[in-house]
């Protein structure tokens, strides 16, 4: 874990995500400009992952949608562990199902 601004709930950016945005100094100050919220959105993607490779090529998706601007994961329904708003309906299908498997 490091120093780096991170998010609201995932107030931690991981050592393996943090050697990458600090490799490259466009990439730590897009991070630096995001909201607690946006960075909150992306650790959240990042740690959510639950193979090894999956992990890696969210952390490499990021760089690329950094980079292009991006401000927030595209198609990921959000933080779950967020207990300060109510869990939007589309997403609590989406974790019912999962729970039925």
């Amino acid at each position: 874990m490091t120093n780096l601004p991170a998010g609201t709930i995932h107030d931690k950016v991981p050592s393996d995500f943090a050697k990458v945005l600090q490799a490259d100094d466009v990439l730590l100050e897009a991070w630096q400009s995001l909201t607690p919220l946006a960075r909150n959105e992306w650790l959240c993607w990042v740690e959510n992952a639950k193979l090894n490779e999956t992990r890696a090529r969210r952390i490499t998706r990021t760089q690329a949608e950094l980079a292009e601007g991006k401000r927030r994961p595209c198609c990921w329904m959000g933080c779950i562990h967020r207990t300060d708003k109510e869990i939007a309906p589309s997403v609590r299908g989406i974790l019912e199902k999962k729970a039925k498997k």
